[in-house]
């Protein structure tokens, strides 16, 4: 049985290699590497602090991760990069939690295989919950802002040679490396598109970045990696295990109905899961059942917005970021807010 369970682990890794790493990791290591290289503390400040109005900061870190088809774990390297650049506390966390939240894939794919109702619930209530979370954990942790300003006021204001059209295009040349990587497209179309990307994004570093520039944002990247992927891969294991012992079909006597229980269950369960990005539709629907009617729709919406948004591998990174108390914060407050949303859409479509 412990050689079972040791197996469903490395099966867990395994998986979890094959999908993430060369269409998901490995893109947005770089980016994020990119954003604490290129990105200049100012740009940052200037939308996602605490300063920042917060119609601007919000409205720009909940629907951020709409281009992005990432997951909790995914998410993290991204949030780290502007984290660093001393973004607040409050857009830093609407963004981590929007990212894996409300990609435009799987929203759309969530309406296609769960049905138009609970793809649109999970779309608005998504952004809704993130501006919700960012704002919370804004007003509980005002002196960590207030601290995170002090420290990176004195980082050197470095100028930068490039255009700015440079930057933002290197951006998106990245970020679409990340969409197309995680598409549907077939492998061909995928490898011929992404190697364009690429070719693109080394035409750019050759006419318009210097050695040095680049050489800062590989030694960036490789920082972030061997911080957080370890960490992923431990996480990732031990969920495997826990998989093992308690499958994911104990609970499904638990999330039947629309009751408040069934929707707190959901998100507990959730939250602990690992669900990689677009997966977590065929989970919802067949693993618990949801398209065969074993669990109601309230507690299937709590499931798609508590488990893209955070998972055991990820809190375990969380922590090792932001710290026990704030990643604590982070973590209660998913659960919640992801049981009350499901709880309502459940009363409203019965």
């Amino acid at each position: 049985m412990l050689n079972d369970a040791i197996m469903s682990g490395l099966v867990s890794v395994s998986d979890y290699l094959s999908a993430h790493v060369l269409a998901c990791l490995v893109p947005a290591f770089f980016i994020a590497g990119a954003i604490a290289v290129f990105v200049s503390k100012d740009s940052v400040i200037r939308y996602l602090s605490s300063k920042t109005r917060k119609i601007v900061s919000y409205s720009i870190a909940s629907v951020s991760g709409t281009v992005l088809a990432v997951c909790s774990c995914t998410i993290l390297p991204l949030f780290a990069g502007i984290y660093r650049r001393g973004a607040g506390i409050g857009p830093a966390t609407t963004f981590l939690y929007s990212g894996p939240a409300i990609n435009i894939l799987a929203i759309i794919y969530t309406a296609n295989i769960l049905g138009f109702s609970l793809g649109a619930a999970r779309a608005v209530m998504a952004v809704s919950t993130s501006i919700i979370i960012g704002l919370v954990m804004a007003s509980l942790f005002k002196d960590f802002d207030l601290k995170n300003r002090t420290n990176v006021q004195f980082e050197m204001n470095e100028e930068r040679n490039q255009p700015q059209w440079v930057l933002l295009l290197l951006f998106v040349l990245m970020v679409l490396i990340l969409v197309i990587g995680t598409s549907s497209l077939s492998l061909t179309t995928r490898l011929g598109i992404i190697a364009m990307l690429i070719l693109g994004v080394i035409i750019l570093l050759k006419y318009y970045f210097n050695r040095e520039e680049i050489r800062n944002w590989g030694y960036e990247t490789w920082d972030l990696t061997k911080k957080i992927f370890p960490i992923l891969i431990v996480g990732t294991f031990i969920v495997g295990v826990i998989a093992y012992y308690l499958p994911p079909e104990t609970f499904r006597a638990f999330l039947g109905g629309n009751s408040f229980t069934s929707c707190f269950t959901a998100s507990i369960i959730g939250a602990l899961l690992y669900m990689p990005t677009l997966l977590e539709v065929p989970i919802v629907s067949t693993t618990f059942g949801y398209s065969a009617g074993i669990i109601g729709s309230g507690p299937a919406l709590s499931l798609l917005l508590a488990g893209p948004a955070v998972s055991l591998p990820s809190m375990l990174v969380l922590r090792g970021i932001m710290g026990t108390t704030r990643t604590a914060t982070f973590i209660l407050l998913v659960v919640l807010i992801s049981t009350f949303a499901g709880f309502t859409y459940g009363k409203v479509v019965g």
